[in-house]
């Protein structure tokens, strides 16, 4: 594996209820992009969008970070209802085939997939909850990292019910200054990831204390 290598798949809910934040999203990704584009080190990104209409919308598939467009409101565009469980396992397919399909030599050593909702699980089709909590603990064990963020605490409770660990979930407040926080958070942790500080993608009490939402989880 090649050691300054990490891979980056975004799994971004774009279902109607994301409308009243869809700035703050767009404004969000945009600064966790530019963020990671100024790091050191290797990265690639896909960035996948989902809703009813379409379950799995590949807006960038491994493309070097460099390179990634930001979103706009011309590429996010709010609808629709939540494929949750048929996005994160459609995305841990695709994944899974794209690095197989790699040389061991140049495969990333580390591949972080960043789930990001604003709602529970309502309108899969393909795939069930315990076929995802199974292929969630099958990638963990490969050391694959799986960072779950959501404006609904239930939607939270069932991401740590199929194996998400704790520390890599966090509720967010449904507002600018929660979403963007959630953002800004999670592109710190994950420049530590890259940079070699941190194993894991690890939410601290300080992220957490951002967020309204957090302190009604405990």
């Amino acid at each position: 594996m090649r050691n300054d290598y990490t891979h980056l798949s975004v799994i971004l809910d774009r279902t109607g209820s994301m409308e009243s934040i869809r700035d703050d999203v767009i404004g969000g990704f945009n600064a966790f992009l530019n963020e990671q584009k100024a790091a050191p080190g290797f990265a690639t990104m896909t960035l996948v969008q989902f809703d009813s209409q379409d379950p799995y919308e590949v807006l960038q598939s491994f493309v070097q970070v460099a390179s990634v467009p930001e979103l706009t409101r011309t590429t996010f565009v709010p609808r629709a209802l939540t494929p949750l469980l048929d996005a994160i396992g459609r995305g841990i397919n695709d994944l899974e085939q794209k690095l197989a399909q790699m040389p061991e030599a140049v495969r990333p050593s580390h591949v972080v997939m960043v789930i990001i909702t604003d709602g529970q699980e309502n309108a899969s089709r393909e795939f069930r909850r315990d076929q995802i909590g199974k292929m969630i603990a099958e990638k963990q064990a490969q050391d694959w990292q799986f960072v779950f963020l959501s404006a609904d605490l239930n939607a939270i409770n069932d991401a740590m019910a199929v194996g998400v660990r704790p520390t890599a979930a966090m509720a967010f407040d449904k507002d600018a200054q929660g979403t963007r926080a959630a953002w800004a958070s999670t592109s710190q942790h994950v420049l530590k990831v890259r940079s070699g500080v941190a194993p894991h993608v690890e939410f601290t009490e300080e992220d957490r204390a951002q967020q309204a939402a957090e302190q009604a989880r405990q």
